[in-house]
C-alpha cells in the first residue's frame, strides 16, 4: 500500500473541515446578531438581512465539512469541491491584503496548498513512478 501524499490529503481534509466549522460559527453569529446592520450590507448581493447570510454560511459550512470527510474517503466529487473551495479561499483573501496582510497571505497559501494536495494526490489510484 502506497501512502505517498497521504499527509497532503489529511492536510486538505483538515483545512476544509476547519473552514466549514468557521463558516458555521459565522452563521451562528449572523443568526444572533441584533441591532443596526452595517451600511455595506444594505445593498448586498443576498439582501439586507443577516439571516440570509446566516443560511448561506450554514449551508457552505455543512458542505465543507462533508467535503472534508469525502476527501478522506477519496471521493472525486469532494476532491473537486475542495479544489473549488481552495481557489475561492485564495482568491477572496486577496481583497483583505490591505487590511490584514499576514492573515491574507497565510490564507492564500493554505488555499494553494489545498489545491495542490487535491490536484496532485486526490485521484483514486496512486501514481507510481
Amino acid at each position: 500500500m502506497d501512502n505517498k501524499g497521504e499527509g497532503w490529503m489529511i492536510f486538505a481534509a483538515v483545512a476544509l473541515g476547519v473552514a466549514g466549522i468557521m463558516r458555521i460559527f459565522d452563521a451562528i453569529w449572523a443568526f444572533r446578531a441584533h441591532g443596526e446592520l452595517p451600511h455595506e450590507v444594505e445593498n448586498a448581493l443576498f439582501g439586507n438581512s443577516l439571516n440570509n447570510y446566516g443560511w448561506l454560511w450554514l449551508v457552505v459550512g455543512i458542505i465543507l465539512i462533508l467535503c472534508a470527510f469525502g476527501v478522506m474517503a477519496r471521493s472525486q466529487i469532494s476532491r473537486w469541491i475542495g479544489i473549488f473551495a481552495g481557489a475561492v479561499a485564495a482568491i477572496s483573501a486577496i481583497w483583505w491584503i490591505p487590511y490584514y496582510p499576514v492573515w491574507s497571505l497565510v490564507y492564500i497559501a493554505i488555499g494553494i496548498f489545498v489545491i495542490y494536495a487535491l490536484a496532485a494526490y486526490g485521484s483514486r489510484e496512486s501514481v507510481t513512478q
